[in-house]
């Protein structure tokens, strides 16, 4: 299964790229990530439990980064084993391009599945596999740049002790 899209990230284009490089933020973005361990240069491991239809399993894998272009596009390669559920295996391209007010991500993805999972039908598999990328996606981009709310509602939310806010990284680079 392939696809492709585009995000807007309301951050400058060295704040996106050291999050695609940052353990944590790719933890946070990964649906049902348990850990993520490791380091761009050596590749991670990871930890993590999904549910495709009537399939429920823990993946233990790796992630690798190759392709790598400093401050401009990389490859995200993924392969993980489920035990009896099969196997998923994976990569996204990404660019990155300065935009007026951020950066825009562009990426391509492609997907493969085996096993029990794999006997789902293409039309699950296509969809889950739509909406792993678009959540995570999602998610990488709210750990960037953080949720549209008022300073306000972000300082009552902090009072409340409500755990790990969104647009941590950002403004850990103090990059706001």
């Amino acid at each position: 299964m392939k696809m492709n899209d585009t995000r807007q990230i309301d951050a400058a284009p060295e704040v996106v790229w050291a999050a695609l490089l940052d353990a944590e933020v790719l933890k946070s973005a990964v649906p049902g990530c348990e850990s993520l361990t490791g380091s761009p240069e050596e590749g991670f491991e990871a930890v993590v439990v999904q549910k495709v239809g009537p399939v429920k399993a823990r993946f233990t894998g790796v992630v690798t980064l190759t392709d790598i272009v400093e401050g401009e596009s990389l490859t995200l390669s993924g392969e993980g084993k489920g035990g009896a559920a099969g196997f998923a295996r994976g990569a996204a391209q990404v660019k990155l391009e300065p935009a007026e007010g951020g950066t825009l991500l562009h990426y391509d993805v492609e997907a493969k599945v085996g096993g029990k999972l794999a006997q789902l039908g293409s039309r699950i598999i296509d969809g889950f596999a739509r909406k792993m990328a678009d959540d995570f996606f999602a998610r990488f981009q709210a750990a960037v740049e953080g949720p549209e709310e008022s300073a306000g509602e972000e300082a009552a939310a902090e009072e409340a002790g409500s755990g790990e806010k969104k647009g941590w990284f950002k403004r850990v680079l103090g990059k706001e």
